[in-house]
């Protein structure tokens, strides 16, 4: 007891409590909270299905959520078979719409009868926030990466030239691929100063291959990655230049955060 009274005498704001003193008990309902609720969401029947508050960018129709990128007129891909098909001599094409921060679902697949190695196989990109300058954005890269190497940061499931995906998940060329994104644009100030990166995370068929990475900014082919101001923006698809068979886009679909 004597070390009590003296640490008492020291620290003037110690209180000495005695046993029989219980502290007071904390209630449950102090932490519990009960608004905003949570709007209610009706899932698809299988995991790839849009959900009830999707926004469908292509459902296997039409083409009507998309323009080629060059001078914005309908886009001139493919279509058959409820999927669309690169078309190289048209270019690239991107959504009508813009965006900021969204969950996006998106399927492809590499023909079976896919041909040449590296870059040159079965390549194209998703570009999470389509720029008019530039790198053109931040490109999700799609490469047919089954039993095919190329540099590792421009691999399937890379953030290209800038993030190395953690897992190479690929399947055989002629079977469907997911990617199931979560996208959060980067923020900027009014003198476009940059005040929060953006953040990716995605998984490939169902395996983790960006973890909530950082983008030090775009993603160019040459050169270093750099931001420049810029608010919504459209997704694209690329259509690549090299010589192999063009692959298929199917059941794309997004949640706006």
């Amino acid at each position: 007891m004597k070390q009590f009274l003296i640490l008492a005498l020291l620290l003037p704001g110690l209180t000495l409590t005695s046993a029989a003193q219980e502290p007071q008990r904390a209630k449950p309902e102090e932490t519990e909270y009960y608004s905003p609720v949570p709007p209610v969401v009706t899932p698809g029947a299988g995991f790839s299905d849009a959900p009830s508050d999707a926004i469908i960018l292509f459902d296997g129709k039409n083409l009507d959520q998309w323009i080629n990128s060059k001078d914005s007129t309908a886009a001139k891909w493919t279509l058959g078979d409820n999927a669309m098909t690169v078309n190289k001599s048209v270019g690239d094409i991107q959504t009508r719409s813009s965006f900021t921060d969204y969950q996006l679902h998106i399927e492809y697949r590499i023909p079976s009868n896919i041909t040449g190695s590296g870059q040159a196989r079965g390549n194209s990109g998703i570009f999470l926030a389509a720029l008019p300058w530039g790198a053109g954005g931040y490109e999700l890269q799609v490469l047919d990466n089954y039993k095919n190497t190329t540099y590792v940061n421009g691999q399937v499931g890379s953030m290209y030239k800038q993030a190395v995906p953690l897992a190479n998940a690929s399947k055989k060329p002629g079977e469907w691929q997911t990617y199931d994104v979560v996208w959060v644009a980067p923020k900027f100030d009014d003198h476009g100063i940059l005040k929060s990166m953006a953040r990716v995370t995605v998984f490939h068929n169902g395996v983790l291959v960006q973890n909530n990475t950082s983008l030090l900014g775009d993603t160019p082919y040459i050169g270093q990655p750099s931001y420049r101001k810029h608010g919504a923006a459209p997704i694209k698809l690329q259509s690549h230049g090299d010589k192999s068979e063009p692959i298929s886009y199917r059941n794309i679909w997004l949640r706006l955060l």
